[in-house]
């Protein structure tokens, strides 16, 4: 089995509000990354490539990596983005377009509150430069915990949204919160989406025979020392996907649900 690293980033910035702290990386840190990367010898991939490998097409070549980035903050466009491009390194940034608004404008209402967002314009710049954009949903919702209209309102209206904006086709999809279900790929995959980015518990390997409706990322976090991302690098220090789904993870998913039904939501981020 061929072992691939697809690291999941959110946001790269020195400064993130305290409920997105957990998830973002300094640039200094990013940069060190991308040159454990580099000096790994792993070779950095598009996605297109790894699904058309888990689709049935050519194999990806040994010791490639994927680099994706969820939600669309503003920081993509500002500081990952040229640090990318200088280097000649593909990427995959999932944006939630309920999110994007003006440049540089923070709101306290919406999914994301407090922190600034990509608008339309810098997406589309960034589309024309080459990253491959991604949906996310249309609000970021904990799509597990919803009706099956809802749930196609979420994927399908989002990636019309996309479609429209950029004047061509998108193909790939990221789970919100990581979560998913047999009924919600089966709702993903009739909404047109090819590929959804899944986290395999708290993070996981992809691989060759991966589940491209639900492919394991390695979430990069603020915590994620030196030695860890060090052995991300080289194939060690979390489980290889596929794997089913424990007991733990359909007992998580029956809680959240449990709560949405009787009207106390469980909040994955902030309200």
């Amino acid at each position: 089995m061929s072992v691939v690293p697809v690291f999941l980033y959110h946001a790269v910035s020195d400064r993130s509000p305290s409920w997105l702290a957990r998830f973002t990386v300094g640039p200094r840190t990013f940069v060190e990354q991308l040159d454990m990367i580099a000096d790994s010898g792993l070779r950095v991939i598009p996605l297109r490539q790894l699904v058309a490998a888990l689709l049935g097409g050519p194999a990806v070549p040994p010791r490639s990596a994927v680099l994706t980035f969820d939600d669309g903050y503003a920081d993509f466009a500002s500081t990952v983005a040229p640090l990318l491009a200088a280097r000649g390194l593909p990427s995959t940034l999932y944006v939630t377009t309920g999110a994007l608004r003006d440049a540089g404008r923070t709101s306290g209402r919406g999914p994301f509150p407090s922190v600034a967002t990509l608008s339309w314009d810098q997406v589309k710049e960034l589309d024309a430069a080459g990253v491959e954009i991604g949906g996310h949903t249309t609000t970021h919702p904990q799509l597990d915990t919803l009706s099956r209209r809802s749930v196609r309102e979420e994927v399908a209206g989002c990636k019309r949204r996309i479609e429209d904006e950029l004047g061509h086709r998108v193909d790939s999809f990221a789970y919100p919160h990581g979560y998913s279900s047999r009924t919600v790929r089966t709702l993903v995959r009739e909404a047109g989406w090819t590929s959804a980015a899944a986290i395999r518990g708290a993070s996981a390997f992809s691989s060759d025979q991966d589940d491209p409706m639900r492919f394991a990322r390695l979430m990069v976090q603020a915590d994620i020392g030196r030695d860890r991302f060090a052995r991300w690098t080289s194939g060690e220090g979390a489980p290889v996907a596929p794997f089913s789904e424990g007991l733990m993870t359909r007992g998580w998913r029956a809680y959240r649900r449990a709560r949405a039904v009787t009207g106390r939501p469980y909040r994955a981020l902030p309200a």
